[in-house]
């Protein structure tokens, strides 16, 4: 009898030969460690440093070539892309007869693949729903994002549209939600103006909240989001904070739990499973994303870039004014000005990254004036002459939508900022517990969002500005170096910099 281990490794091989392009050259190691977890249902966890498009073969052979029930769990387009795309030209090639579905929960007696979204897999275990059954083997994907399915899930969220829900329920308390509702809206959007549009709520506020609660608490049905925010606001692991819309003078309430590990470590008891993700944590043992995910002493696994054809050209100069400086902006726009004219001869897109709201503004104004109508603003269709300005999450959500930038230009460090009141209150819950907020949470945070970033441009060595001084000038510029590597670097402007891309 063929171990499942070596028939994966020798159809893979097989598979990728005949297919005659280039492909990952990690794909028979990690295809051997999934067969391996599958067959032995013990749990694993690896990182890829690499794009899904890239890896899923690996983990899809085995699935496919495997004779026990197998779950996986990735975000919706990435399902539809392996079900309309990578598992019928693999399986068609493997001539495996495994049925293939996609569903929210388990037939009975189904012994296939199953294909579901985080969402559906999260409410099937945090409601004891008994959807997928436990001791299923379960690959999850895309284990970057779980965290915050997570907290979306766990977020209860009041909107206009219950406070006035309200008001018809309970008309006999009418009088008093109104008050209460026209003190809170008084507060809240008397705060200063800031981009975030969101604010923690500060004690007076939850006080009239607390009050509205205890007013209706005998009242409130068990599954309203009413009484599960009373529920929760006691804890003091839940952050409750407020969107909202000055246009229309509306506000929302949330409010979220700080961690995730006490909901997790449940779920990872009832099943083997393998999580993916292209970078979880910046070491090997993942020991921090562990810690946060509740994931006990389990199999771990990183891929590193290779050096001969997965580096980048990094363009790091030195004395760069601090981004708290107001010398700050003139200078990054020369170096935006110089790095996109040196780069003309592309007919790849440029992207610049900018999260503060304000800068991004003034920056693509700026730079519109030399290039018009080629530099757009956080818009998802582009074209190989664009010059896109865009914040992290937005790059992060769409960038294997988009065509390979030959020029990524990072304006500042994706540290979260703490003047962002949803990163303010959860650096005062790392504060609470006696942790190194910085190291737990700020820098694995920006380490996390770099190395994501720029995994587009490591197959076409495509070039990666940093204009950033604190890379240089703080101990922590070792550390956001050490997750851009592999690459080639300077501190010049050489327009065979970014010619040479052989």
């Amino acid at each position: 009898m063929v171990l499942l281990e070596a028939a994966v490794h020798s159809s893979l091989r097989a598979f990728l030969r005949e297919q005659g392009r280039f492909y990952w050259s990690h794909h028979l190691t990690m295809g051997r460690l999934v067969a391996r977890a599958l067959r032995l249902k013990r749990s694993s966890l690896i990182q890829t440093g690499t794009t899904l498009t890239r890896y899923c073969l690996s983990y899809l052979t085995p699935a496919l070539l495997g004779n026990t029930p197998v779950l996986i769990v990735a975000p919706e387009s990435e399902v539809n892309l392996l079900l309309e795309v990578e598992i019928p030209r693999l399986q068609a090639w493997l001539q495996t007869q495994r049925d293939i579905l996609k569903s929210d929960r388990f037939p009975a007696n189904f012994t296939g693949l199953l294909l579901t979204t985080p969402q559906q897999w999260l409410e099937d275990k945090l409601g004891n729903l008994g959807h997928f059954p436990q001791n299923i083997a379960t690959i999850i994907d895309r284990a970057e994002d779980l965290e915050t399915c997570l907290v979306d899930y766990l977020t209860v969220t009041i909107t206009p549209e219950q406070w006035s829900a309200l008001e018809s329920a309970y008309p006999q308390h009418r009088e008093f939600i109104d008050l209460i509702k026209a003190q809170l809206s008084q507060s809240i959007l008397g705060h200063p103006i800031n981009p975030y549009n969101c604010y923690l709520i500060d004690a007076k506020e939850k006080e009239y909240i607390i009050a509205l609660l205890q007013r209706l608490h005998q009242d409130l049905t068990t599954d309203s989001a009413w009484q599960l925010l009373a529920a929760k606001i006691p804890e003091h692991n839940y952050l409750l904070w407020t969107s909202v819309d000055r246009e229309r003078e509306e506000f929302t309430l949330k409010i979220s739990p700080l961690e995730v590990a006490s909901f997790f470590k449940p779920i990872w008891q009832q099943q083997p499973f393998v999580l993916i993700g292209s970078f979880l944590d910046s070491e090997k043992s993942a020991n921090l994303y562990r810690q946060n995910q509740g994931i006990g002493d389990i199999l771990t696994l990183k891929f590193a870039a290779d050096r001969e054809s997965e580096y980048i050209h990094l363009y790091l100069p030195d004395r760069i004014s601090a981004p708290n400086t107001p010398e700050f902006q003139p200078m990054l726009l020369k170096q935006v000005r110089e790095l996109v004219s040196a780069n003309h001869t592309s007919e790849q897109p440029i992207v610049i990254l900018i999260e503060d709201v304000p800068l991004k503004a003034q920056i693509a104004t700026q730079i519109a004036a030399d290039y018009g109508s080629r530099v757009q603003v956080e818009k998802t269709e582009i074209n190989s002459n664009t010059i896109l300005v865009c914040g992290w999450q937005f790059w992060q959500t769409h960038q294997e939508k988009f065509l390979t930038p030959s020029l990524l230009i990072i304006a500042t460090l994706p540290l979260p900022s703490p003047e962002n009141p949803l990163v303010a209150g959860k650096i005062a819950y790392y504060k609470r517990q006696h942790l190194d907020w910085f190291r737990a949470y700020l820098l694995p945070t920006a380490v996390r969002e770099i190395q994501q970033s720029v995994q587009s441009l490591r197959e076409c060595q495509g070039c990666v500005a940093v204009l950033d001084n604190r890379v240089n000038a703080r101990s922590y510029g070792r550390q956001i170096l050490s997750a851009l590597e592999p690459y080639a670097k300077v501190n010049y402007l050489d327009q065979q910099f970014f010619q040479d891309k052989d």
